[in-house]
C-alpha cells in the first residue's frame, strides 16, 4: 500500500478522562472538561458518578459539564455500577466511594465476563485495611465505607497506577495522611490533577522508593479540565507509520508525561524517525506535536523496569519488533496476562499465525522479526481492543491481508480508530 500521511489530532487520554471526571464529581463547584474520549470505558465511569449523585452532561460546545457533589458527599446507587470492560473505572471508582460516601452505603460493582476475571485483590486488599468492608474477591462485589476511614501507609507489590490512584481516592476521605510507597514509580496522572484541584500531596524520594504522601479531609474545588492526547491510542499510528514505507505523519496534542513516553523512547532506539515538537503544559501534564517517518527498525531489549511506564503499549511495539531485523526481548510482561484478555499470549498467537516467530520465556516475549511479515492469517483477539487495533496495524505492512475476528471492542478505548488510519491512507475491509 501507499505510505501513510497527514495529521491527527489524538483522542483524549483515557486514564485522564477518568480520573477528571472522578475528582470533579466530588470537588464543590462545576467543572468543564474539553478533550474528554467519549468511548465505552469512559462513558461507564461518568454513569457510575451519575447513580452516585454527579451531574455530569455533555454541552453542545461539546465540553462535558460536572457539578460536584462535594467530598463524602456520593450516595448509595439505587443499583449495581457496570464497569463494562474497564478495570481502571471499577478499581478506581472503589476507592474513590470507599472514602467519599456516607457509611454504611453499600456499593454494588459489576462487569462484563472479562473484567469479572480480572485480579481485583490488589485493590481490595489494602482497601480492608483502611476500615472498609468488602463482600468478594472479583466483580461482582459489594464495598461498604467504614464510618471512619483509616489512613495507610502502604507498598504495593506489583507495580500499579491503579492501585496507587484507588488508595489516593479513598485516602482523601482519611483523616490523616496516606502514603504509597513505590519501588518503581509509576504513571502520576492522579497527582498531578489532585494538585489542580486543590488537595495536599507531594512526592519525594526516601530510601530505595518513591513516596507519594496525601493528606485527607482536604476539600477539593472545581476546576476546568483539557485532557491531553492519549499516547497509548497515539502507539498505532506511531507505529503503523513506521512500518509502512514512505509514510510521514504528525500526531497533534500528544501526552508525553514522563511515565506515559516508554513507547517513544524504545521506537527511537530501535531507529525510528520520531521527533517531538511544541512541548507546552496543559492541566498539569506536558503535551507535545509528534512527527512520525517510516524508518528500517533495528531490533530492540527492554528491561522489566520500563514496562509500568507503557505496559498498554506492547501490543503495538511487538508489532514494530516483528518488522525489525532481528530477535527483539521484551522483559517484565507478567502483567499483560491479567489484562482484558492474557495479552501476552495473544500476541504470540497472533504473530505465529501471520508467519512472525515470537515465544514467552517467563515474563519475557522474545519476538523475531523479519521485513516484511507474511501475514495472511486470522487472529484471535479475545474481544481485546489492543489487540485488535495492534493486528490492523501489522496487516498494513504485511504480504498479505491480515484479519481479525472482532473489531467491535475497539470503541472501549477509540472509537473513531478505524476513521482515523483511514483518514491517513489506511485501507480496512469489514
Amino acid at each position: 500500500m501507499r505510505g501513510l500521511s497527514g495529521a491527527l489530532a489524538l483522542p483524549g487520554d483515557k486514564s485522564i478522562s477518568h480520573r477528571a471526571l472522578m475528582l470533579a464529581a466530588i470537588a464543590t463547584g462545576t467543572c468543564h472538561i474539553s478533550g474528554l474520549l467519549e468511548s465505552g470505558d469512559v462513558l461507564a465511569t461518568a454513569e457510575a458518578l451519575r447513580q452516585c449523585g454527579a451531574h455530569i452532561d455533555k454541552q453542545k460546545n461539546g465540553t462535558w459539564r460536572v457539578i460536584g457533589v462535594g467530598t463524602s458527599g456520593l450516595r448509595a446507587p439505587t443499583k449495581a455500577l457496570d464497569f463494562g470492560n474497564s478495570g481502571t473505572g471499577a478499581r478506581l471508582m472503589m476507592g474513590l466511594v470507599s472514602g467519599n460516601s456516607n457509611h454504611n452505603q453499600k456499593v454494588r460493582f459489576c462487569g462484563d465476563a472479562s473484567l469479572s476475571s480480572r485480579p481485583m485483590q490488589r485493590i481490595t486488599a489494602p482497601l480492608a485495611k483502611m476500615a472498609v468492608q468488602i463482600d468478594g474477591t472479583q466483580l461482582p462485589l459489594t464495598i461498604t465505607p467504614p464510618p471512619h476511614l483509616v489512613p495507610i501507609d502502604y507498598t504495593p507489590p506489583i507495580a500499579s497506577a491503579q492501585v496507587k490512584s484507588a488508595l489516593l481516592l479513598a485516602g482523601l476521605g482519611a483523616r490523616g495522611a496516606s502514603i504509597i510507597r513505590e519501588a518503581h514509580p509509576t504513571r502520576d496522572h492522579s497527582e498531578n490533577m489532585l494538585r489542580l484541584f486543590g488537595a495536599k500531596i507531594e512526592c519525594y524520594g526516601e530510601a530505595a522508593h518513591h513516596i507519594v504522601r496525601l493528606e485527607g479531609h482536604t476539600p477539593l474545588r472545581a476546576c476546568d479540565i483539557a485532557v491531553a492526547g492519549d499516547p497509548s491510542s497515539a502507539a498505532f499510528a506511531m507505529v503503523a507509520a513506521l512500518i509502512v514505507p514512505g509514510s510521514d505523519i504528525t500526531l497533534r496534542n500528544m501526552m508525553v508525561n514522563p511515565h506515559r513516553d516508554g513507547l517513544i523512547r524504545i521506537l527511537q532506539q530501535m531507529g525510528g524517525k520520531i521527533k517531538i515538537s511544541d512541548q507546552r503544559q496543559v492541566a498539569g501534564e506536558t503535551i507535545a506535536d509528534i512527527h512520525i517517518s517510516a524508518s528500517t527498525l533495528r531490533p530492540c531489549t527492554t528491561a522489566a523496569d520500563i514496562a509500568p511506564a507503557m505496559i498498554d503499549e506492547y501490543p503495538a511495539l511487538a508489532i514494530a519488533a516483528a518488522c525489525a531485523d532481528g530477535t527483539s526481548s521484551m522483559a517484565g510482561l507478567g502483567e499483560l496476562r491479567v489484562k482484558e484478555s492474557d495479552r501476552l499470549a495473544a500476541i504470540i498467537d497472533g504473530l505465529r499465525a501471520n508467519g512472525v516467530n515470537a515465544k514467552a520465556q517467563g515474563d519475557t516475549l522474545y519476538v523475531e522479526g523479519g521485513k516484511p511479515p507474511k501475514g495472511g492469517g486470522m487472529v484471535a483477539t479475545h474481544h481485546d481492543h489492543r489487540i485488535a487495533m495492534a493486528f490492523l496495524v501489522l496487516g498494513l505492512a504485511a504480504q498479505n491481508a491480515i484479519s481479525v475476528d472482532d473489531i467491535t471492542m475497539i470503541a472501549t478505548s477509540y472509537p473513531q480508530f478505524i476513521n482515523d488510519m483511514k483518514s491517513l491512507g489506511a485501507h480496512f475491509d469489514h
